[in-house]
């Protein structure tokens, strides 16, 4: 049997606490164990064990329960992998170039020889797909996805549910232009409006846009996170739920990190920077936890009209912008909005009447500035970031 290379995700490890995950662990592998041995095999039981607590545990688990997430037939599964010719294949040497450096996806101490030969399975399994869906179009960032299958799965497997997920979950990302994959990540905005106003108005007057989560989306997160336990972990969630989970999970991730984000100065390439580079200590259960929570309470169909139209903003000039920027710093106004905020939470109880009274009246004054703030502001910067999302395919978005 493989051995797993991702066991269970991190758990408490001593005392009381560390039984009583054993001894829940025990019970879920044996909950699984149960949903693969009837017939029909219980697709939905291994859904919710996929998503709840641990996901589902070990690599040789997800052997078995990653096929029927997607449900790939048996007998395609059982069928060995095609030969691919290399050389004539048009993406061969993008493909080959990012597999050269996707060195940090293997594990640490793997000896250079299994190495290079997974490698020689990825770029396999990768120009594979290809060639049997000529309607998919290969993206930086695909690598990440495959790679992760692969180390779970072994090639054969792996070939088989890549194509699956090809040609479902990431169909969106393998068209020719990207616009589909824009719209996708215009969900972003308006989950993170529906739970934090005050993060999404101060995201939107920096004109961040949503770009910095691009990497997140279209790879699974896989690029981003350096454990690969919290990979698979996030895989689990995912190849269980709707395919736009991902963009509720890098909701979030920026709503988790509020303070951060409210505390950065109020300027694009600022804001950028601090929400691209992603922490490797989250608490991903909660998070996970919290998506799934998210997901119900706002659902596609409710954001789709906003997703569609989150593109429309007014547009001058970018003298108008440097103007603006350089007379009114829109932070100023989010920032006062903080600390009315900090001292009404201070206020006594005898004063509870006036604090609850200022919070609407203050609202309504920092959604006016912003408003007003949008037409001076313009979208010269939103205008970068929609230009580098039509670069993406040509552009080092990995390095």
């Amino acid at each position: 049997m493989k051995k797993s290379r991702s066991a269970s995700v991190s758990s408490p490890v001593s005392g009381k606490q560390a039984n009583d995950w054993e001894t829940r662990r025990r019970r879920k592998a044996a909950d699984i164990s149960q949903a693969l041995s009837v017939s029909p095999v219980d697709v939905a039981a291994l859904r919710r064990m996929a998503i709840s607590e641990g996901g589902l545990l070990t690599d040789e688990i997800r052997c078995q329960v990653w096929p029927r997430l997607l449900n790939v037939p048996l007998q395609v599964l059982e069928q060995e992998p095609e030969t691919v010719e290399r050389e004539d294949n048009k993406d061969y040497n993008q493909v080959l170039l990012d597999v050269q450096r996707s060195l940090r996806r293997f594990p640490p101490g793997m000896p250079d020889e299994q190495r290079e030969g997974l490698q020689e399975e990825l770029i396999d399994i990768i120009l594979r797909v290809l060639k049997r869906n000529p309607q998919l179009h290969y993206y930086q960032g695909y690598h990440d996805i495959v790679v992760t299958f692969l180390l779970v799965l072994g090639e054969r497997l792996a070939s088989a549910l890549v194509e699956k997920l090809s040609t479902h979950h990431l169909r969106d990302f393998m068209d020719p232009t990207m616009d589909n994959t824009k719209h996708i990540l215009n969900y972003l905005m308006p989950i993170i409006e529906r739970v934090n106003p005050e993060v999404h108005d101060f995201m939107e007057q920096a004109e961040v846009g949503t770009v910095f989560a691009l990497s997140w989306l279209i790879t699974w997160f896989g690029h981003v996170l350096s454990d690969f336990r919290h990979v698979v972990r996030l895989y689990d969630f995912f190849l269980a739920c709707h395919p736009l989970m991902p963009i509720y999970f890098a909701a979030v991730i920026v709503l988790y990190r509020e303070e951060e984000v409210l505390e950065c100065e109020c300027d694009m390439a600022m804001v950028h920077h601090l929400l691209s580079q992603i922490p490797q200590d989250l608490p991903y259960e909660t998070l996970i936890s919290r998506a799934g929570d998210l997901f119900v309470q706002f659902p596609p169909s409710e954001l789709a009209k906003e997703a569609a139209s989150h593109d429309s903003m007014a547009t001058t000039t970018f003298k108008d912008f440097d103007l603006a920027s350089t007379q009114q710093r829109p932070d100023s106004v989010l920032r006062r909005r903080r600390r009315q905020k900090q001292v009404m939470l201070e206020s006594s109880a005898g004063n509870s009447v006036v604090a609850v009274a200022q919070p609407s009246a203050a609202r309504r004054f920092v959604r006016l500035a912003v408003m007003g703030l949008t037409v001076a502001l313009g979208a010269a910067a939103l205008a970068v970031v929609n230009t580098a999302l039509e670069w993406a395919p040509k552009l080092d978005l990995f390095p």
